[in-house]
């Protein structure tokens, strides 16, 4: 027989339980990992160092965090039903436990244990990194979640916007010319017994259906998160959008009172009740619209055209076009319908008729209208980071309301990481997403020491994002030394 390939060489107190059971305390065993074969020596593996932790580099979210507000306002949100005198851990240290665990990839409260005696997130939390207390554990933390209300979870989500949108306001005053709001719905994947889970035909999956909305400034490229709200998956595209944009647009022309207010919508909102709330509201708007047999009237000349263009380069060709248009009932007046009639040419395939139509009250030329309709391409790449980087979707508790603060908490998460690539402008990771800023500026070993003066994160000498992560900590109050 041969040998294992990695021995294991640990020693552990095992004894039998009353039902026959091996019982073994973890917190006995010799941590050490003999690999034989993987240099010239034999290399010895110690899992021992005290004081040290896999997340050094968040000490640049905790100085954001402290620059935006932004755990403090929300911890202010929610009221503690608990007895003074009981409490442990109280609101907005297990607030910022599970928000800085999000955001750096401990999506859920399973790792709780494993977390409460790392040093450097009892240092995010404001205890002592070595001496403190630990940190709260999963069962804490799974009844924090569970214990919040829907009036706690209104001042959140109003919160999260007002710090977000104050933010801009502080960085850009009287410059902001123009603000971009676009929403976006998207699925939520259930797979157990959670309230308001539904099937929804569209995405053949039972699921819930977010609503997430984002605000670009002027022509810049970012897009920055200022909703995230939870529904249950049959709802409506639009379900919950006319209320969310008013709260929104009164705080943005409170803030930015100069400053043009535009709306991107896809074809899902674009019914009469939205639309009749624009024109209210007065603001821009660009509106995807469904492909209805009047508006496939409308196109059918300029879709003619885009044929016969086809045919004679042997590419995909489009024309754009424009028309005034009134539905029999819903719409109490014309509105301005921008199409594209399009033929698109693949290799191998045979042309495919493509029409496309959104209502606008824009001035700008059919082509410009229509390009800054697709700009919606980009915020989708939000919701994507959201899900793929922060787990949004790890909505598994019971309860919707639960549910919906961890959907809140990864937003709030998602808007760290975001002033964190804003901070890295002029860098490598000035572009980059969420996962790539995680593991070049936060997940990083760490040796915590405590004198009787200071607080020291012994960090590695060389890494690939050490000038990132240098200019972001003088950007957030570090002081070379």
């Amino acid at each position: 027989m041969k040998k294992a390939p990695i021995a294991v060489e640990t020693s552990c107190y095992a004894g039998f339980l009353r039902k026959k059971g091996l019982f073994v305390n973890d917190d006995r065993t010799a941590q050490s990992v003999l690999f034989p074969h993987l240099a010239g020596k034999p290399v010895v593996a110690k899992l021992e160092e005290e004081h040290s932790s896999s997340d050094g580099g968040a000490a640049l979210l905790k100085g954001v965090d402290r620059a935006l507000g932004l755990s403090e306002s929300l911890a202010e949100c929610l009221r503690d039903p608990r007895q003074p005198g009981k409490i442990a851990h109280d609101f907005q240290e297990l607030l910022q436990q599970r928000l800085f665990g999000i955001a750096l990839g401990y999506e859920d409260a399973n790792d709780a244990r494993e977390l409460a005696h790392d040093p450097v997130h009892k240092l995010l939390i404001d205890r002592d990194p070595v001496a403190g207390d630990p940190l709260a554990s999963q069962p804490t933390l799974s009844r924090f979640e569970n214990s919040v209300g829907k009036t706690d979870l209104y001042r959140m989500a109003d919160t999260l916007a007002d710090v977000v949108i104050e933010r801009h306001r502080r960085r850009l005053g009287k410059r902001c010319k123009r603000i971009t709001l676009d929403f976006d719905p998207t699925d939520d994947p259930t797979h157990g017994q959670q309230e308001f889970t539904f099937f929804h035909g569209y995405y053949d999956t039972y699921c819930y259906l977010p609503l997430i909305g984002t605000m670009a400034f002027n022509g810049e490229a970012e897009q920055y998160l200022c909703c995230a709200l939870l529904r249950p998956g049959n709802s409506k595209a639009s379900l919950g959008l006319v209320a969310v944009l008013r709260r929104l647009i009164q705080k943005l022309e409170t803030a930015f009172p100069k400053a043009r207010i535009r709306v991107r919508l896809d074809g899902g909102f674009g019914n009469p009740e939205v639309l009749d709330f624009l024109d209210a509201a007065g603001v821009e708007y660009v509106v995807g619209l469904q492909a209805t047999k009047p508006l496939k009237k409308r196109a059918r000349r300029a879709l003619g055209t885009a044929r016969r263009l086809s045919r004679e380069t042997g590419e995909t060709a489009h024309v754009f076009g424009e028309t005034l248009h009134k539905t029999k009932h819903t719409w109490p007046h014309k509105r301005r319908v921008i199409y594209k009639a399009e033929v698109v040419r693949l290799e191998g395939r045979e042309p495919k008729d493509n029409e496309r139509f959104v209502v606008t009250n824009l001035r700008q030329s059919p082509k410009r209208v229509y390009a800054i309709y697709t700009g919606r391409g980009d915020p989708e790449n939000r919701i994507k980071e959201l899900k793929n980087d922060l787990a949004m979707d790890r909505t598994s508790c019971t309860r919707f309301l639960a549910n919906q603060f961890r959907v809140l908490l990864t937003a709030a998460a998602y808007v760290l990481m975001q002033e964190l690539r804003f901070r890295a402008r002029h860098t490598d990771c000035a572009r980059a997403q969420v996962g790539t800023l995680r593991l070049r500026l936060l997940k990083l070993a760490a040796w915590v020491e405590v004198s009787a003066r200071r607080i020291v994160i012994h960090l590695p000498r060389r890494f690939p994002g050490r000038p990132a992560w240098l200019r972001i900590a003088a950007a957030v109050g570090g002081v070379p030394t």
